[in-house]
This record gives C-alpha cells, sequence and structure tokens, in this order.
C-alpha cells in the first residue's frame, strides 16, 4: 500500500505543472519584421512597441530578461519546445492558438484594415469587392486567416507571405491590388515607406482582436506575473509613454 501512495503521488507530480522560479531568467521572443511592434535595426538589435513592453514588464516584474528573435511561423512551435518561455509579437489571442498555448490578458486592441494603391478602383473591403483580385497578407496570422476564408472563397487571388515586409512590397510594386494586415502596422507603413504609393481603404468590419502575450500551457504563474505587469504599466502610465512613441492614439 505503502509502495503504491509513493508511485500515485510520483504520477501526480510528473503531471503538475512546474512552477516559474521567481529569480529565473525570462528568454521572450519577438518576430523582428513586423514593424512598428517589432524589427530588427541597422545594428541587428530588436525593437519597436512590443520591444519596448517586455523591457518595461520586465521592469515591473523584476525580474531579468532575455529577447531573441524567432521566424513568425516557428513561433508557436518554438515555444511549446521551450526554446523560450514568451511571446510579445503582437500575436492575436484566437481559439484555435489557445488549444496550443495559454494567453495573459491583451495589451493592445486592434482592427485588421486594407489598403491599396492610390490610383485603385476599389471602394469596399467586402468578399464582393475583392473578387477576382489579387489580395496579399502575411501568411498563418489573424488577416491571412481572413484573407483566405473570406475573400479567397469569395473568388479572390490570395497571396500569403512570410513576413509583412514582402507583403509590402509586392503592394508598392504593383503585383497585388490590395493588401489586409493589422491596422497599426499598415498605419505606421504609410506613413512612412508607403506614403507616396499606396492609400487607407478602410477598417474591415467585426474584425478587432486583441493582441496578448504567448505562454505555454501550465506556465500558470509566469501568466499571472505578467497579467500583474501590464496592469502595473497600465496604472502608471509607462504604457501610455510607450505607445506615444509610434502613435497618436490608443491603443489598449
Amino acid at each position: 500500500m505503502k509502495k503504491l501512495l509513493m508511485m500515485t503521488a510520483a504520477a501526480v507530480l510528473a503531471m503538475a505543472p512546474i512552477a516559474f522560479a521567481a529569480d529565473a531568467e525570462i528568454t521572450i521572443a519577438t518576430e523582428g519584421a513586423y514593424p512598428p511592434f517589432n524589427f530588427t535595426k541597422s545594428d541587428g538589435t530588436l525593437a519597436g512597441l512590443d520591444v519596448d513592453m517586455a523591457n518595461a514588464l520586465c521592469d515591473a516584474m523584476k525580474a531579468k530578461c532575455k529577447i531573441v528573435s524567432q521566424d513568425w511561423d516557428g513561433m508557436i512551435p518554438a515555444l511549446m519546445a521551450k526554446k523560450f518561455d514568451a511571446i510579445i509579437a503582437s500575436m492575436s489571442i484566437t481559439e484555435e492558438r489557445k488549444q496550443k498555448i495559454d494567453f495573459t490578458n491583451k495589451y493592445y486592441t486592434t482592427p485588421l484594415a486594407v489598403i491599396v494603391p492610390k490610383d485603385s478602383k476599389l471602394t469596399g473591403v467586402s468578399a464582393a469587392d475583392m473578387k477576382s483580385k489579387a489580395v496579399g497578407a502575411q501568411g498563418s496570422t489573424t488577416q491571412g486567416n481572413y484573407a483566405t476564408d473570406v475573400y479567397g472563397k469569395g473568388g479572390a487571388d490570395v497571396k500569403l507571405y512570410p513576413t509583412q515586409d514582402e507583403a509590402t512590397a509586392d503592394l508598392q510594386n504593383g503585383r497585388i491590388d490590395a493588401l489586409i494586415s493589422d491596422k497599426f502596422v499598415v498605419v505606421d507603413w504609410l506613413n512612412n515607406a508607403g506614403k507616396d504609393c499606396c492609400k487607407m481603404l478602410a477598417d474591415v468590419p467585426g474584425t478587432e482582436t486583441e493582441a496578448g502575450i504567448g505562454i505555454r500551457k501550465g506556465d500558470d504563474a509566469l501568466r499571472e506575473k505578467f497579467n500583474k505587469a501590464i496592469d502595473q504599466i497600465v496604472a502608471d502610465g509607462t504604457y501610455k509613454q510607450i505607445v506615444a512613441k509610434y502613435f497618436p492614439f490608443d491603443i489598449y
């Protein structure tokens, strides 16, 4: 009986999630190719709103952190494989992703939007408007899914790209008729590299999503540490200061 009890206890411990050590270094992944949220500077360092948020959250947690880059398509598999501890990369919280990983509370909210060349004759963003048009989006994203599930099924020629930069380059060079994206990302692009070629067509109704921090299932202690830190930087004004560096409007 004693041996059976010991075996049962061992089994329970094996199945229990391991608490994240309070003094452990936290490794955070971002993409580094999604400006202004995350991008790679000419010297190879990572920057952007996601990176600033990560640093502010680590300061709030009084935690030692390391930020690394990870290709978008491999982001969730790499988290699950324990190559890092958290994802801060403007990842939308979706039911599909929640089947594989957990998320913190949101740290910003965004709709999808469509941008087009300045001489475009497109007037709407419905599936009927996009019929027979070449529509681009970054793959493995909510906008990529929307492009495939709505525009593709409505008769559009959907082209998915590994990165946002590749998608905007094809729009700029006339290889696609429209691009669907996170609105805040394309606002930044239109204000800079895309200001001479392209324009905002409209927000896509009903597509507002929340971005959260991706955490491995079972890492509940780490998730709660991040949630408390998000609340803290929103309350003390740090969040507002970070957002003001990139946008003249609230994104929370």
